[in-house]
């Protein structure tokens, strides 16, 4: 048995029976264990309340909250609310595929990277923003965008 479904087989044994309002409690704690919502934990779920895999992946998707990959080890959040994306939010999401080659949601194949993308941070007056592992940063241009992620890069190439 993989360990992402011991995470699962584990919190899903602490309810007696599997009912359709467990399902986003036991997903969040299955996320907040194994860091995502793996395939097998989906399938681990779906068996338990005897439903299909597709309704329970069916109402994971229908929340944000939930993810389907592993975090990068430094993950990114941009701002592309309606005063960010005027500000040019939209410019650092197009910088951050060209740098990553990933899209949103996603993580680089050396777990370095992921990043999303957020409706709203709540910092209008002060977009774009982009949060990097819960640090803030204001009225990020592109450039410096590039200067965060080669600091990243050259501070996990030092001894």
């Amino acid at each position: 048995m993989k360990k992402t479904e011991k995470i699962a087989e584990n919190i899903i044994s602490r309810y007696r029976k599997v009912r359709r309002e467990d399902l986003i409690p036991i997903l969040q704690e299955i996320q907040e264990a194994e860091g995502f919502l793996s395939k097998e934990a989906i399938i681990r779920v779906a068996k338990a309340a005897g439903i299909s895999s597709t309704k329970v992946y069916g109402v994971a998707t229908f929340y944000d909250n939930f993810r389907f990959n592993p975090r990068g080890k430094f993950h990114l959040v941009i701002c592309n609310g309606t005063s960010c994306y005027i500000n040019g939010s939209k410019l650092l999401l197009n910088r951050l595929k060209d740098e990553l080659g990933i899209e949103p949601g996603e993580t680089t194949s050396d777990g370095i990277f992921s990043y999303e993308v957020s409706n709203c941070l709540g910092g209008c007056s002060n977009g774009p923003i982009l949060i990097v592992n819960g640090e803030y940063y204001l009225n990020v241009k592109p450039e410096r965008l590039t200067d965060l992620i080669d600091s990243i890069k050259k501070q996990l190439q030092a001894p």
